[in-house]
């Protein structure tokens, strides 16, 4: 089977900041080499972003959008994300932009 170079996934808008910046971490691209073999357009992968400071668990559905090369996901191959429709996913506050620091200048005005 051939390697997928590249694969373009996609992620709701209506995720937090902190949400999207633990998706495009290199941590998190090497969890997804190792948690799924292939990809082809179309698939959903409904993923675990983390704890947050809240206690919630965030799951997240990654769509595969685009894939360059074969389906067959290896240590090189590397992934590219986008954001798709909002869909109601949500996230704490303090993990967005209005989180700790936003409420803190706007308490102190």
């Amino acid at each position: 089977m051939a390697t997928a170079d590249r694969i373009a996934l996609s992620y709701p808008a209506d995720i937090s900041t902190w949400g999207r910046d633990i998706l495009i971490a290199r941590p998190f691209a090497s969890y997804l080499r190792k948690a799924h073999d292939n990809a082809q357009p179309g698939d959903q992968w409904e993923e675990f972003v983390g704890v947050g400071c809240c206690g919630d668990a965030m799951d997240v559905l990654l769509q595969v959008e685009a894939v360059d090369g074969g389906k067959q996901i290896l240590p090189e191959t590397t992934f590219e994300f986008t954001e798709r429709e909002a869909c109601g996913v949500g996230g704490c506050q303090v993990q967005s932009e209005a989180g700790p620091a936003e409420i803190a200048n706007e308490s102190s005005s």
